[in-house]
């Protein structure tokens, strides 16, 4: 199984439209799109700022904020379909469809995941792809990678400080049975012919060992 976090900054980028149907048409039930929560968690940063909530409450409205992503991106493609618990996720792998993945049900259930803004999508996408028993995951990104491609493998405290991921990442991708990525959105072309384990490895930034 492969997991793509498609963050909020690539609403209104041309290249979502190419990602999400590259899910439709090679994602076969075995690929899960895990949304960011964009506009609508900046949303919940200012109301969170004006009424003083705290940030469990922030958390909760947070997590609703990328439900809501996901369904925008599922109306962008019809084709797509939502899943909100393991039994959905799969039976919608069982029809072979494309998947988006509404996370507000399975997270708000793990009391072990921090609620604060610490843990963004980039975490929430690597926790899923270990509740999955994932093989590869993929967070695309908006801003180039090459700066950090000339770095070692596990480079992940640049892209912390750079405020590309998340300080949670490290610890829901270190020791995991998947690989972790980072791709710029504009890669989406290096699957235009099915989605291949040798072309992400040529192109994708290692984010885990």
């Amino acid at each position: 199984m492969l997991i793509i976090k498609l963050g909020g900054s690539l609403l209104g980028a041309p290249e979502l439209l190419h990602w999400l149907a590259l899910v439709v048409k090679f994602g076969d039930g075995k690929v899960v799109i895990v949304p960011g929560g964009g506009l609508f968690a900046n949303a919940v940063r200012e109301a969170q700022q004006i009424s003083n909530t705290s940030d469990e409450v922030a958390h909760q409205l947070a997590l609703l904020a990328m439900d809501q992503f996901g369904l925008l991106l599922a109306g962008l493609n019809t084709d797509l379909v939502t899943a909100s618990s393991e039994l959905e996720i799969a039976e919608r792998g069982w029809q072979h469809r494309g998947i988006i993945w509404l996370p507000s049900k399975m997270v708000l259930a793990d009391s072990s995941i921090p609620q604060n803004w610490d843990v963004t999508s980039d975490s929430l996408s690597a926790w899923l792809a270990n509740k999955l028993g994932a093989e590869h995951l993929i967070l695309v990104k908006s801003k180039s990678l090459i700066t950090y491609q000339k770095e070692a493998p596990s480079k992940l405290q640049h892209l912390v400080e750079d405020e590309l991921i998340d300080s949670q990442f490290v610890h829901f991708s270190t020791d995991k049975s998947f690989q972790a990525w980072a791709l710029n959105k504009a890669d989406y072309t290096i699957f235009e012919q099915g989605f291949s384990v040798q072309k992400l490895q040529e192109k994708g930034l290692q984010l885990n060992k």
